[in-house]
């Protein structure tokens, strides 16, 4: 093996791989605690407008240059996911939103108003600062692009990852309270408030994080915590990892794909996401039906 093809390896196709890894590990640990917090199953970053308003704070960085230059991307793409997901709960808490099945489709609503709002801020921001070339770059970089990524993105992925896995792992006992509820967390001795703050301000760190580098990729919050619900049951000592694996191995997968799909051209990464986490989510719910 030459200089050139160690070059290639080492300097593109490891570190693309480290980085698609990291992010498919956090954007499938996110899914897995916000289904616990929110007792809800459509409950992930895409969807609750977390990945969005991070898009949106990435993008109000680096094209409208918001912060003139003292901010950087992730620290723009971070107060940008804070302040989404700050949205939908006040959004939800106006709208009343009740208990059980009614409180889990007030949330999903009021998720799909902040995503909606955010992309339109995205846009607007694009329009008005950016020209066709930034357009054009910014839309392909917001469908999930792992092109630009080395290892300095790696440095910066690798310890949020691990970040997100060890709070995960410290409160595992804490997520299989949340799933029967508040009140049950609550009775067990755990300080809910405390553990909800902590929990979702890690979410919304490794989402940041991601977006930061890859742009918004959906479905791999959603899909992989499922799927492997089918695999290793509903207790989070066996989810997280398996979910933190299962994760980095499909978004790396996912890769491959957008690179070999295509002769010649490379698809955004989110677009392989989508068409196979969309029929992949479809089978689940169909399998769940009929298991009842």
């Amino acid at each position: 093996m030459g200089r050139i093809d160690e070059g290639i390896i080492w300097e593109y196709r490891l570190s693309r791989a480290v980085v698609a890894a990291c992010c498919g590990a956090g954007l499938a640990l996110s899914g897995v605690v916000l289904q616990a917090l929110l007792r809800n199953a459509l409950a992930d970053p895409y969807l609750l407008g977390i990945s969005v308003g991070a898009s949106t704070g990435a993008v109000a960085v680096t094209v409208a240059g918001i912060g003139a230059g003292a901010v950087s991307l992730a620290v723009g793409a971070f107060a940008g996911a804070v302040l989404a997901f700050v949205v939908v709960a006040v959004l939800a808490r106006a709208a009343g939103g009740g208990t059980g099945v009614q409180a889990a489709g007030v949330i999903i609503l009021a998720g799909i108003a902040g995503s909606q709002l955010f992309n339109a801020l995205t846009a607007f921001l694009i329009a008005k600062s950016a020209n066709a070339e930034q357009a054009r770059g910014i839309m392909f970089w917001l469908l999930g692009n792992l092109s630009g990524v080395r290892w300095e993105d790696a440095v910066f992925a690798i310890p949020a990852a691990l970040l997100g896995v060890i709070v995960c792992v410290w409160h595992i006992r804490a997520l299989d309270a949340f799933t029967f509820g508040a009140d049950s967390a609550a009775s067990l001795g755990i300080s809910v408030r405390r553990v909800q703050v902590l929990l979702i301000g890690i979410t919304a760190v490794m989402t940041a994080a991601m977006v930061s580098m890859v742009g918004s990729i959906g479905f791999v919050g959603l899909v992989i915590p499922h799927a492997m619900r089918l695999v290793v049951g509903a207790r989070h000592e066996r989810l997280v990892p398996a979910s933190a694996l299962a994760g980095a191995v499909f978004l790396i997968a996912s890769d491959i794909l957008s690179r070999v799909l295509i002769p010649g051209q490379v698809l955004p990464i989110g677009v392989i996401t989508a068409l196979v986490g969309a029929p992949a989510f479809a089978l689940i719910l169909i399998r769940g039906r009929h298991s009842k």
